[in-house]
């Protein structure tokens, strides 16, 4: 997944935002919540980073291409960062940016998820 086809994923979601920053990373909102940021691809894929469940966590942390983001979750929260397509391909990539944009929809209030238009999510 190149930068623009990641920007282009993560705009086609829901009430999304998109702003450039921490050293050039894109980082794409809902409801001023960070749901993905990408970037550091040392002129590669660049590293793909989402927040997902318990459980994905787990299972995801142990397979090759990927590792438990630096500094999130350090501070124990679960986000996976994508280094390379070995062991989770574009498609994957994009199921799980789109259940990490569902999770943080979740977390917002009622009335927040109501005024973005998600009120039923």
């Amino acid at each position: 997944m190149t930068l623009d086809d990641y920007n282009g994923f993560c705009a086609s979601l829901p009430a999304t935002t998109h702003v450039v920053q921490w050293g050039g990373a894109h980082v794409w909102k809902v409801g001023a919540k960070v749901f993905a940021i990408a970037g550091w691809d040392e002129g590669k894929q660049p590293f793909v980073t989402f927040k997902c469940s318990d459980i994905a966590y787990d299972i995801l942390k142990e397979q090759p291409g990927l590792r438990p983001a630096p500094y999130l979750a350090s501070r124990g929260m679960k986000w996976i960062q994508r280094q390379t397509g070995e062991s989770m391909d574009d498609d994957a990539l994009k199921d799980y940016l789109r259940e990490s944009h569902r999770l943080v929809v979740l977390k917002l209030t009622k009335q927040a998820r109501r005024e973005l238009g998600l009120a039923g999510s």
